[in-house]
């Protein structure tokens, strides 16, 4: 329990429901929870599923799976847990990944403090005793001291702007949203909306055993090779006991993947070798390496990142048999590595197979969604299943979802309107005791590094709040200031932030998302460590504490 004393009255939280409320349960939810009772404090999370998971809760789709190293994505505080759980493939799909987190719960016993189809509609400051009043879409309410969001940066999911979106009478699902039960293809005509990493997923599975796949796309993305195998008992003895290196490896990383970057700029080396190097990663290099591991100036300058587009542009012709087809399926609007880069077995080849089609809809648009399928510019299609693989409104679409009031009835939403501002991507001036996991403005990358970092920086946080018996804590405008600035000066120079996409804060579906902004934090996860650690050292003093 550490040295953790009694609360003493300035900080006790005996009329309130908990002293600390969470809420979602997916891994930064549960990671939440297990950390605050570990420091002794009495908390409960609340989560709209009826089960824990988060992403890997909902996200049933066919063909989901990490695209980070299933040994890399894992949590550390456990060494029990590291030598007892065994991994089956190098990139586990989604059942693997919901039994892993289900192990953590039932090993832990993590459901007896969470409570599961709370879906929460407000949660609003209470400045007569500095605590939260939450309320769900039943009228429920629960009170906390301190409160935690793990709401996720895609947990939003989105519905294309068509008309008549509801209209079909079919079987209609999106990929966010997939049901528990099974879902067959097998002698239907499918029907799926969108090209982003989980379309790709989707298409590469769907196409295997349907009848007829025709796949809307909008806007092609970069796609390169996974790599995923299975992991034998030998190879996971091995990878256990390699254990301190991966995760050193990850800590000291850009993004906490395990790829490390190439030291060298393209302009370094001769036509012949990077090509080569690029050939290699390419056929060989598992998951990010071709995105994270290429040359220096890929992701800065465009000239570099041009050339290094155009090689993988003639593998994507290679791959697809017919020339129009793979025209367009190369992107003409962002170059290589400036979106998060979709993992793929098997994606291109699906367009050699007689019974996939591409539709481009910005050749011939979709019109309308009918009761019997879509009808576009030049023709009318009937289908027996449409899937919408339209993505979220992420980072802060799952906090605009939720009326979140903070000083004198700020709303977040407002505060936030144009673009978010943060301290350190945890906290936000005008919302005392407020702590965000894997808010806007943070380090992401990696996830469950980044979530592991900042569950524990936030529950230590509050752990010294309630030893110094302090009881209101809010960023300073100033703070909120200072890292915002920060956050955009860093994004200076990065070929991402010129390019439309969830990273930028762009969403089409989504009323007032058309203009680019930074939502995340695009320094070093090394360097974002380091700041908020300064700030821990220095006894939390560039908050105000009351």
């Amino acid at each position: 329990m550490g040295s953790i004393g009694e609360p003493t009255s300035k900080t006790s939280a005996k009329d309130l429901d908990c002293e600390v409320l969470v809420i979602g349960a997916g891994l930064s939810g549960i990671l939440s929870l297990y950390r605050l009772r570990e420091l002794g404090f009495r908390a409960r999370v609340l989560e709209a599923g009826s089960g824990a998971g988060g992403t890997w809760y909902w996200n049933r789709y066919p063909g989901a799976r990490f695209d980070s190293e299933s040994y890399s994505y894992q949590f550390t505080f456990s060494q029990e847990v590291l030598n007892e759980w065994d991994w089956t493939e190098h990139f586990a799909g989604q059942p693997e990944i919901l039994a892993y987190i289900n192990f953590l719960c039932d090993k832990f016993d993590l459901r007896s403090d969470i409570q599961f189809h709370t879906k929460l509609t407000t949660a609003h400051f209470d400045q007569s005793n500095n605590s939260w009043r939450l309320t769900d879409d039943d009228g429920r309410q629960y009170t906390c001291r301190w409160l935690i969001t793990a709401i996720g940066f895609l947990s939003a999911p989105t519905l294309p702007n068509i008309p008549g979106v509801h209209d079909f009478k079919g079987e209609a699902h999106h990929t966010s949203r997939w049901p528990q039960h099974p879902v067959t293809f097998e002698n239907k005509r499918v029907g799926l909306i969108g090209t982003g990493a989980t379309g790709i997923q989707c298409i590469q599975e769907i196409a295997k055993t349907a009848g007829h796949l025709t796949v809307f796309q909008r806007t092609p993305n970069w796609a390169v090779p996974l790599h995923n195998s299975p992991i034998s008992t030998e190879e996971m003895s091995t990878i256990r006991q390699d254990y301190p290196a991966i995760f050193d490896r990850c800590h000291r990383s850009y993004m906490n993947f395990l790829h490390m970057p190439e030291t060298r700029a393209l302009s370094e080396v001769s036509q012949e070798e990077r090509e080569a190097f690029w050939a290699d990663l390419y056929d060989n290099g598992r998951g990010f390496r071709l995105w994270l591991s290429n040359y220096r100036d890929v992701a800065f300058d465009k000239k570099a990142n041009r050339i290094c587009s155009d090689w993988i542009a003639d593998r994507i012709r290679q791959r697809v048999h017919d020339p129009v087809t793979a025209e367009k399926l190369i992107p003409r609007n962002h170059g290589f590595g400036t979106k998060r880069v979709p993992m793929e077995t098997g994606y291109y080849e699906a367009y050699n197979q007689p019974n996939v089609r591409l539709v481009d809809v910005t050749e011939t648009p979709i019109q309308r969604i009918t009761a019997t399928g879509i009808q576009t510019s030049t023709e009318t299609l009937d289908l027996d299943m449409l899937i919408y693989a339209t993505g979220f409104d992420a980072v802060t679409g799952a906090f605009d979802a939720m009326d979140i009031r903070g000083l004198d009835g700020l709303a977040l939403k407002g505060r936030w309107q144009g673009s978010p501002r943060t301290y350190v991507g945890m906290t936000v001036d005008g919302f005392p005791n407020l702590f965000m996991s894997m808010g806007p403005h943070q380090s992401y990358g990696n996830i469950p590094r980044s979530i592991e970092y900042a569950v524990t920086w936030i529950t230590a946080a509050l752990a010294h709040f309630r030893e110094k018996d302090v009881a209101y804590v809010e960023a300073t405008a100033e703070g909120v200031e200072m890292w915002t600035r920060h956050v955009v000066d860093a994004a200076k120079g990065s070929l991402a932030n010129e390019v439309d996409s969830w990273m930028t804060g762009v969403n089409g579906n989504v009323a007032g998302k058309q203009k680019r902004i930074i939502n995340r934090y695009t320094g070093s996860a090394p360097g974002f460590r380091k700041f908020c650690d300064g700030i821990a050292g220095g006894g939390y003093s560039t908050f105000k504490l009351a």
